[in-house]
């Protein structure tokens, strides 16, 4: 057996950035990227929406870890050793330039994921990395004396010194079959960014309807955002529902995604301000009608369903409106309540709440505490991060690490 084999299971931002890393830091290294697919990188392919949100711009590693439901305290430290500045610096070093932009997404300056996929397969080509397509690993087995003999997806057998999983997140449990069979311990998997299922009649004629920013809750999980939210053909998406379903992914999952959703329209009003804003709007406009009158930021087509949803009538004016019905539309733009009948995966850009589980994993080189010779990456351990690039950082972190740690083992 060649001492010197290292094979990458994988062919994601994780698995590339391992298999990279490692094969430029020990250029005797053999390293082999498997990717059972047809092609490479495909959650990179379609991530920001076709412009691949690369990172964050938190370049502090406590704070960075903190958008990490699960893994937070496993992350610190290896953010201080490659964090999203880091991350910059390398694809830079590689001609490729990341723009910021005001909610601190980092993008590549063509905004188009294609960039970063050509750079990535041209740094495993120029390392000499040897790639795979349409070839997964169907077993793996420890040797004896170290290494492992592993059998792939066409039936061709090979012998590895050093193996790393990269595989991405257990959308189902058989994902982490291989981590499994080497001895590890799967949290079970859940999805971790989805969107909300609402049936609510005129919440569903508002498609592509969005407000800035609103205040959203759970209050029977414990659950409370603030952000972005646009309404869809099904219920309600966004950067708040998304944090929302990041957060509480397992609590969720438990009430199969059936709970009262709250949502204060205008957060940035207090009960008191709002009242004393909406009889301003009383005795300045006595003769408009009510549904003709929104409330900045609110959208008009929003702020009529809003009101109407509070009892209000269509024809009813400012003269018009009662102590009551004041308090009831009050209510209604802060405290409006929506039952969630269901959820829908964000796009294909699925993240996975579950995984191997941390405590059997050695993060200052990501190799198995469990079995010798064998590392982990990416969204197979049970990290997730919520939407702003934070999940793809956790890949390049890890994944730099764990290849980092199988060359200087190549190199002893």
């Amino acid at each position: 057996m060649s001492s010197q084999r290292i094979i990458i299971v994988g062919g994601g931002a994780a698995g590339f950035f391992a298999a990279i890393a490692c094969a430029e830091a020990s250029p005797k290294a053999t390293v082999m990227l498997l990717e059972k697919g047809t092609h490479f990188l495909t959650k990179v392919r379609i991530s920001g929406g076709g412009r691949c949100n690369v990172t964050h711009s938190c370049f502090d590693a406590r704070e960075l870890s903190t958008r990490y439901p699960r893994g937070a305290r496993a992350l610190i430290s290896i953010f201080q050793r490659f964090q999203p500045r880091d991350t910059i610096e390398w694809f830079a070093a590689r001609g490729v330039a990341l723009k910021l932009e005001a909610d601190g997404r980092m993008f590549p300056t063509t905004d188009n994921s294609q960039t970063i996929i050509d750079c990535l397969v041209n740094a495993a080509h120029a390392s000499g990395v040897e790639l795979r397509t349409n070839c997964g690993m169907d077993s793996a087995k420890r040797r004896d004396g170290g290494g492992f003999d592993v059998t792939l997806s066409n039936g061709e057998t090979l012998a590895c010194d050093r193996l790393l999983l990269a595989t991405g997140g257990c959308r189902a449990a058989v994902a982490g079959q291989l981590a499994a069979s080497l001895g590890h311990t799967l949290e079970p998997p859940v999805p971790s960014l989805f969107t909300f299922h609402i049936d609510t009649p005129w919440l569903r004629e508002l498609p592509g309807v969005s407000v800035a920013m609103i205040e959203a809750s759970v209050p029977s999980a414990g659950l409370r955002e603030r952000g972005p939210v646009m309404v869809t053909h099904w219920g309600l998406s966004g950067p708040v529902v998304l944090r929302l379903s990041a957060w509480g992914a397992r609590e969720l999952a438990a009430r199969e995604y059936r709970f009262p959703l709250q949502i204060n329209w205008l957060p940035h009003l207090t009960v008191e301000a709002l009242t004393a804003e909406l009889q301003r709007q009383k005795q300045a406009n006595p003769a408009r009608s009510i549904v003709n009158a929104s409330l900045s930021p609110l959208p008009s087509r929003l702020w009529e369903q809003l009101v109407l949803a509070s009892g209000i009538k269509p024809v009813t004016r400012w003269a018009e409106l009662s102590s009551s019905a004041l308090h009831q539309l009050v209510q209604q733009f802060t405290r409006s309540e929506f039952p969630v009948t269901g959820k829908s995966l964000n796009k294909d850009e699925f993240v996975t709440c579950g995984g191997v589980r941390l405590g059997e994993v050695d993060f200052k080189t990501m190799e198995s505490r469990v079995c010798p010779g064998l590392h982990f990456a990416g969204e197979l351990l049970d990290i997730d991060g919520i939407t702003g690039g934070f999940n793809f950082q956790a890949c390049w972190t890890t994944g730099w690490i764990a290849g980092r740690a199988m060359a200087a083992h190549i190199g002893r």
